[in-house]
């Protein structure tokens, strides 16, 4: 992606009108999450040359928006609406004028509470191509993330109005048992709109007045689909009160947000299907690459979390490449009865030195392959290699595999000799239970690994200030590693460790161990993790109290070691 200025000068790069017909695409990219955008407007957006962006947001909004922009090519351009002048319907025909295939996105649906209708109308007064691609609308998606349903049983009329609109008629709004939502209630001047929204105390008043009994239930979701979701369920004479409780509490409710009433809003204090997920809007520090922690942070996300990747550690090649060398010889020579893998950066390693001589998992024919873990085990399978033999789930771990090792049998092991690729840092575990059962074992530096730089100061911050609400440590490491690159979590971070040794390192660091998994595996780990948080928040509940988050617990005491 290159941002760059809608008033670009033509270059040699630049699509020739002749070439290319020039084309606009209005996208509604949906009410918040990224995920949400339609497949069709991922597609516009990776064949565009030239993408108007959403009105520039706020910072808890700039994340989501940053997501959208992943699905466009590298070389396409990226133009801020504050660049365009007033003028966006304008620039974003100009350079269809000129050939090139432009997006401009919208927030929601392009008409629905957008005026993708003016570019429309000036694309055809230009004769310019374009075509409308519909996004999930905050009018219906929001309601559904907060658990009320527009038409509930008994209820046939659902009234959707815009609040910035100085004339509406709320006399006939507050009559009869239709659903209304209010977009834009509290809208400020310079929204793009003519006038600001009434404010969420002006606007009960106004219904209440206008016939609406006070008891009426209605609800207010802020950052709707986002995991910064906040619902304030209340009726029209509490609401402005519970707003103002929310507010005390951290949920600051403020624009975007959607005001509802009427009977699928019931009132319930708990929260809806998707707040009420075990770790919703926990800050989750995982450090691992973004590779590595692929699979780990979909499942966080998958529990509501909102995973932040810190690398502590760097994996480099090994300093002198001969034993590496000598090891791919003698897979191929049969020089070897068994290989194996104690990590994915292992087999990681092994699979690039096979690809630089052009050889593949083929060459392990003849020979037994073991896998520490799971992970380890289904990157093997990547590879192409089924593994022989993996330790129970319960104990994947270096003397795990050794429980399960076979003893050398010089009547049935036709060669007595293991290949062990590893980190120049590896315990010795392993390799002398291997030696314990008979075996010889050539024990090979396949990967270095050196600390990662420090993390921007930022995040660094947010480790020793509270600013995360977890930390998950995947090794002994990567505790180490993390209080020397960036210090130590503050007291209200919640530790998650995924095993005992692990758990004796962090309490070697004076940090309070509160999750340990129940067996050496990062999905098992996130899974403990999900587990303590629901329990954090049942416990919360029944004792009447807010379920905050870790971050939002006043920060006192230190942490204390167990």
């Amino acid at each position: 992606m290159n941002p760059q200025s809608g008033n670009q000068e033509s270059s040699p790069s630049t699509p020739d009108a002749s070439q290319q017909r020039g084309h606009v695409a209005l996208v509604g990219a949906g009410p918040g999450d990224a995920e949400l955008l339609t497949l069709r407007g991922a597609a516009a957006l990776a064949e565009a040359d030239v993408v108007i962006n959403l009105r520039e947001p706020g910072p808890e909004l700039a994340k989501y928006r940053e997501a959208l922009l992943r699905h466009c090519g590298e070389d396409t351009a990226v133009i801020d609406q504050a660049e365009c002048g007033g003028e966006i319907d304008a620039v974003a025909v100009g350079h269809a004028r000129e050939g090139r295939r432009v997006v401009r996105l919208y927030s929601g649906d392009p008409l629905l509470g957008c005026r993708g209708a003016e570019l429309t109308a000036a694309c055809r007064e230009a004769g310019v191509e374009y075509e409308i691609v519909p996004g999930l609308s905050s009018v219906t998606a929001v309601p559904a993330f907060a658990g009320v349903p527009l038409l509930p049983e008994g209820v046939n009329e659902a009234r959707i109005v815009d609040g910035r609109d100085p004339d509406l008629d709320w006399e006939r709004l507050a009559h009869g048992d239709a659903s209304l939502v209010v977009m834009f209630p509290d809208a400020p001047d310079g929204d793009g709109a003519k006038h600001s929204g009434p404010g969420f105390d002006r606007l009960c008043k106004t219904l209440i007045a206008a016939g609406k009994p006070a008891s009426t239930p209605v609800a207010v979701v802020r950052m709707g689909s986002t995991t910064e979701q906040t619902t304030v369920a209340s009726t029209l004479q509490r609401l402005n009160a519970d707003l103002k409780a929310a507010d005390a509490k951290g949920h600051n409710v403020t624009a975007p947000a959607l005001f509802l009433m009427g009977k699928g809003v019931t009132g319930d204090k708990e929260p809806s299907w998707f707040e009420g997920r075990p770790l919703f809007g926990w800050r989750i520090l995982v450090p691992r690459t973004r590779e590595q922690a692929a699979g780990l942070s979909d499942q966080l996300r998958g529990y509501g979390a909102v995973p932040e990747q810190v690398p502590t550690i760097s994996v480099e090649p090994p300093r002198t490449p001969q034993q590496m060398e000598r090891a791919v010889r003698g897979l191929v020579t049969g020089r070897y009865q068994w290989v194996a893998f104690t990590s994915v950066n292992a087999v990681k390693a092994i699979r690039e030195r096979f690809e630089e001589y052009g050889l593949d998992a083929r060459a392990f024919a003849g020979v037994k392959v073991a896998a520490v873990g799971e992970q380890t085990a289904a990157a093997l399978r990547d590879f192409g290699i089924q593994p022989d033999l993996t330790p129970p789930a319960e104990s994947q771990s270096g003397s795990g595999l050794v429980e399960v090792w076979p003893p050398y049998d010089a009547e049935l092991d036709p060669i007595e000799r293991v290949l062990l690729p590893r980190a120049d840092i590896a315990t010795e575990t392993l390799s002398a239970g291997l030696t314990d059962l008979g075996w010889e074992v050539d024990d090979v530096t396949a990967y270095r690994t050196v600390r990662a730089a420090p993390p921007p100061a930022p995040v660094r911050e947010a480790i020793k200030g509270g600013g995360f609400d977890a930390v998950l440590f995947t090794s002994s490491s990567t505790v180490r590693n993390l209080v020397g690159i960036a210090g130590k979590p503050h007291n209200t971070t919640v530790i998650a460790v995924i095993g005992p040794e692990t758990a004796k390192t962090a309490q070697e660091f004076g940090l309070r161990v509160d999750v340990v998994a129940p067996k050496t595996s990062v999905s098992a780990l996130a899974e403990a993790l999900a587990e303590y948080g629901a329990t954090q928040r049942a416990e919360a509940i029944a004792a009447g109290k807010p379920a905050l988050k870790p971050s939002q617990k006043r920060r006192g005491r230190r942490r204390k070691t167990v």
